[in-house]
């Protein structure tokens, strides 16, 4: 695959702008001023999101946040299917749990000093086993003071399984800056 394949297939600056990704995590980053405040969700919303399985069970109370986090970012969950919904919900999740930052997610990963292991298992594993264990690797970036990118970090969620093409670009895309930046480190450390 060319550089301008993977371009084409990984998200545009434009399309990370205005995207629901963008306005999920501007929304996840402001505290509510006030109750039903359209620019920011309440502390108890955050920590229904933060406590949310999405692969589980989620009690009316987490889809209440989930649902106002979502419309407010731009979407209309009504008549999605509950994949949709589980995909929408691990990235709130994942904003809950470990807020959102700009710059390369791979370069992120190597901050935090996650293993090569770990990382080729994120970006090698598919269905099931990626949504198992992205909330343990976001619980490690969390306690290490780390947040992810979610522009690159959603895309992956929301492509992996129905627009393999772009997965794969966003794949890569994070596996060579995580380990460019992790050759960086040794050799200054060398």
């Amino acid at each position: 695959m060319s550089s301008s394949d993977t371009e084409r297939q990984a998200p545009s600056s434009a399309e990370r702008e205005g995207s629901p990704i963008a306005k999920l995590a501007q929304l996840m980053g402001q505290a509510a001023r006030f109750d039903g405040d359209l620019h920011g969700l309440g502390k108890g919303e955050k920590a229904a999101l933060a406590r949310l399985d999405p692969d589980g069970d989620i009690r009316p109370h987490q889809v209440a946040a989930l649902a106002r986090a979502l419309i407010h970012a731009g979407l209309d969950p009504e008549d999605w299917h509950p994949e949709t919904w589980r995909r929408w919900a691990l990235i709130a999740h994942g904003m809950a749990l470990a807020g959102h930052a700009s710059g390369a997610f791979g370069n992120q990963l190597c901050e935090a000093g996650v293993s090569e292991s770990r990382v080729t298992k994120l970006l090698t594993s598919r269905g099931d086993a990626f949504r198992q264990l992205l909330p343990r690797l976001l619980r490690l970036l969390a306690s290490k003071e780390v947040a992810p990118n979610w522009h690159e970090l959603g895309w992956l969620i929301l492509s992996e399984g129905r627009e393999e093409e772009r997965a794969e670009a966003i794949r890569m895309q994070i596996a060579g800056r995580y380990f460019s930046a992790v050759a960086r480190s040794n050799k200054q450390a060398a």
